[in-house]
């Protein structure tokens, strides 16, 4: 089963709105089995609609539409599928009571706007929205289902979940898919690639396998499609069981919604421990991270941002003959931080960072990219070194992850 997903509207080829709709309906598709093989933004123009859907509907047997249907000038997409598809306006009973509803609540009367906005070609199959005045659309043509959506994201999706998503499970045998998502960090997505290279060349063809990469992270996620769930789910099981052994748990911290810092959060809270930071090239985006979980304060007190030596001498306790002999951006002095911080919030784990996070400040024995992070408690410290690259927010966000992730492996040792 194959579909497509239009996208209406200038503002998203204009770059003002992100095309958040696409994802959302994509993602809702591939979770019954329905494969998405085009993804079109397309501007509020008549000539383009009707192209895109003679091409989409030549391809595809499911299209999805979103946008277009409000009731300004600029939102022609109803009229131009009401010429496409044939048909007369007719009023929707439905949406006019819900639109009387929402005016009367504002002690406003339905102006010819609103009565157009509950009007529908009567060649179509009506889709109920609860959240708003515009209703979506259902046709069929040449055995292909063509679905026009409203384009505010929570509109659109309310209209999937109570009307789309019952109706194609209802009209459409399709398949069973099921996925599972590997996050590693550290790793990069080549070297992955090359520890997964044989098991990947042996995957058969209803088993895939996504690299899907971000600063510090990299994402694996594992499709497989079927028509015995409980089978599938079995295999899968066993594909995600052998990749977690060979990858290893130093660089995989969780699977698919989890994140380092609420993965962290949830050691610490099991162990009764406690952290604090204490932050130079990352500027405090670890605190930032860690503190973006709910109920934090359980097990993190505090950070310092010792961008200057001064603070790192004067509030860190970093003892000036170590910066003075080695530089801050080194493991002694990184170690000494991260020492310092625990000792003087009292805490069980204590983070450090230092670095040239650039673009400035590298010389020719320390680039730009040179980090170095230290992780401490009271058995002992850890501190590496990474050359990150030149570009000062991705050396940021991968120190960060590369921190958290160091952490994250100190906790698991620690007793």
């Amino acid at each position: 089963m194959k579909a497509d997903i239009i996208t209406i509207g200038d503002e998203i080829l204009i770059g003002h709105t992100i095309d958040s709709n696409s994802a959302f309906i994509a993602f809702e598709l591939n979770s019954l089995g329905i494969n998405v093989y085009r993804i079109y933004s397309i501007a509020d123009r008549k000539i383009d609609i009707i192209i895109t859907l003679d091409e989409a509907i030549q391809e595809s047997d499911i299209i999805i539409i979103t946008g277009g249907l409000g009731p300004t000038n600029d939102d022609i997409t109803k009229k131009t599928l009401m010429e496409y598809f044939g048909g007369t306006p007719v009023l929707d009973e439905f949406s006019m009571e819900y639109i009387n509803k929402l005016l009367k609540a504002r002690g406003i009367e339905a102006t010819e706007c609103n009565i157009r906005q509950a009007e529908v070609p009567d060649t179509c199959t009506v889709l109920r929205n609860r959240n708003g005045s515009a209703p979506g659309m259902l046709f069929k043509k040449n055995d292909k289902t063509i679905i026009s959506l409203p384009g505010v994201p929570y509109e659109m999706k309310g209209i999937m979940y109570d009307e789309v998503i019952p109706y194609l499970t209802n009209n459409f045998s399709l398949p069973v898919i099921i996925h599972k998502t590997i996050l590693t960090a550290e790793l990069p997505e080549s070297g992955i690639a090359d520890i997964l290279n044989i098991w990947e060349k042996k995957l058969d063809n209803n088993t895939r396998l996504a690299y899907l990469p971000s600063p510090g992270i990299v994402k694996l996620r594992i499709s497989i499609s079927g028509n015995n769930k409980d089978q599938l789910k079995l295999k899968l099981n066993n594909h995600i069981s052998y990749l977690s052994k060979i990858i290893g748990p130093k660089y995989i911290f969780g699977y698919d919604d989890d994140s380092l810092e609420s993965v962290i959060g949830e050691l610490l809270r099991n162990k009764k421990k406690t952290v604090s930071t204490v932050e130079s090239c990352t500027g405090g985006n670890i605190a930032h991270r860690i503190t973006g979980i709910p109920g934090s304060s359980d097990y993190f007190i505090g950070s310092v941002v010792a961008y200057s030596n001064s603070i790192k001498k004067d509030i860190v306790g970093v003892p000036r003959e170590l910066i003075s002999n080695y530089g801050a951006v080194s493991k002694y002095v990184v170690e000494a931080m991260s020492v310092g911080i625990r000792e003087k919030f009292s805490t069980d784990f204590g983070i450090a960072t230092s670095g040239i996070a650039g673009p400035g400040g590298g010389t020719k024995d320390k680039p730009v990219g040179t980090t170095w992070l230290s992780v401490s408690h009271h058995k002992g410290v850890y501190s590496q070194v990474y050359q990150l690259g030149d570009h000062r927010g991705r050396n940021i966000e991968k120190a960060t992850i590369y921190a958290l992730n160091m952490l994250r492996n100190a906790i698991l040792e620690f007793e």
